[in-house]
């Protein structure tokens, strides 16, 4: 039977000792930065809470949001951050319990809905009542919007009448300019389509899931991302590169005419095709269709106000897709000419329609930092 030499057994529980040392280091090391996280965000949590005093949305521990969805027992939504329940408050207030998907993550989309959200109060901004957070069980209360979303709203088996769709896209607007405009910080959405827009029962509608949205002052409104945000169909060119520009508040115009858009009927346009791309979902026989109908405005009889409510929607459409971000109008222009008549409004250029098509890992949500804009932008 073969015996190792002396020197060799030491030399093997050495090295098995260093091999021990350095994975519990590593280990050790690993924790303590997520342990790090985890404080920086309580912090975080602590720091909205303090800022917005008795008026900061409250924090549920997690039994609290259990028991008031009965343990998750009537699900209203799903998406990919995760799921949304029906909730019952010990009032007996109805709301909507966002419960985001467990993982390993600091956090941050979290806090960022929890601070931009908390920041707003809007008749058109969906109403944050609380939130909990712990490690990594997170949830966001909301008040309950008993007509869901619009996306619910804009198919052939629940469809809405114009004039009432032309009022919803005139709220959206609202809360959009309140967002670019009204906070002390500017709020950039970046992910403005149709399920994102709630309707209570009324169908006044309110803008929600501000996962993805920034964060910015006034004049620091161009953000610089290392990556792409949003959803297909709805996102602006500049979001993809530079060379269309920088992205802006100007992205959310960009996002809201594509919903315009499609709340006016662009689907029916396009048919028997998969609508994946701007470049399938707005072609140009739309654009051609709706100029040669609002230049033979006179000819169009007087009790056709579905005809002139559905042009002006794709007017407005078609200006804030504009491809330039500066060559869209801000919203405040923007709810004038929903407002007005549709002889005020001038024919939009026709927007260079771009290549959409992307891979879902470009959509995924990116780190971003803000930068100052280098010109004035409305």
């Amino acid at each position: 039977m073969y015996i190792l030499p002396l020197y060799a057994v030491v030399l093997l529980t050495v090295t098995g000792a260093v091999i021990v040392f350095i994975v519990i280091c590593f280990y050790l090391k690993r924790r303590h930065s997520r342990a790090g996280s985890n404080q920086k965000y309580n912090q975080d949590v602590e720091s909205i809470l303090v800022q917005h005093g008795i008026l900061a949305p409250k924090r549920y521990k997690y039994s609290e949001i259990k028991k008031m969805t009965k343990s998750f027992n009537e699900k209203l939504g799903k998406g990919g951050y995760g799921s949304v329940y029906k909730g019952v408050l010990p009032d007996g207030s109805l709301v909507a319990v966002k419960v985001l998907i467990e993982t390993d993550s600091n956090g941050e989309e979290f806090i960022n809905e929890v601070a931009s959200i908390s920041r707003t109060a809007h008749v058109n901004i969906v109403n944050l009542l609380g939130f909990s957070f712990n490690q990594n069980k997170r949830a966001l209360v909301y008040e309950y919007m008993p007509k869901k979303s619009l996306d619910k709203f804009l198919i052939n088996d629940c469809p809405l009448d114009l004039d009432k769709l032309c009022k919803i896209a005139v709220g959206v607007a609202k809360g959009l300019e309140y967002l670019h405009t009204g906070c002390n910080t500017r709020i950039v959405h970046f992910d403005i389509k149709p399920q994102n827009i709630l309707l209570d029962e009324d169908f006044c509608p309110k803008i929600s899931d501000f996962g993805l949205a920034k964060l910015c002052k006034k004049k620091q409104s161009i953000v610089s991302m290392l990556g792409a945000r949003g959803t297909i169909g709805y996102i602006a060119p500049e979001i993809f590169s530079r060379n269309f520009g920088g992205a802006s508040h100007k992205s959310d115009v960009y996002s809201y005419g594509m919903m315009v858009l499609e709340m006016a009927g662009a689907r029916n346009f396009v048919e028997n095709e998969a609508i994946q791309s701007s470049e399938s979902y707005f072609p140009d026989k739309i654009y051609e269709h709706v100029v040669d109908v609002t230049k033979k405005l006179d000819d169009i009889m007087i009790d056709n106000e579905e005809q002139i409510v559905r042009n002006k929607m794709f007017l407005v459409g078609f200006w804030c897709i504009q491809t330039s971000p500066s060559d869209r109008p801000p919203m405040s222009k923007v709810i004038e000419m929903l407002e007005g008549s549709i002889e005020s409004i001038l024919i939009p250029p026709k927007p260079v329609l771009w290549n959409a098509r992307v891979s879902d890992k470009e959509i995924s949500s990116c780190s971003s930092y803000v930068e100052r804009e280098n010109s004035t932008q409305d």
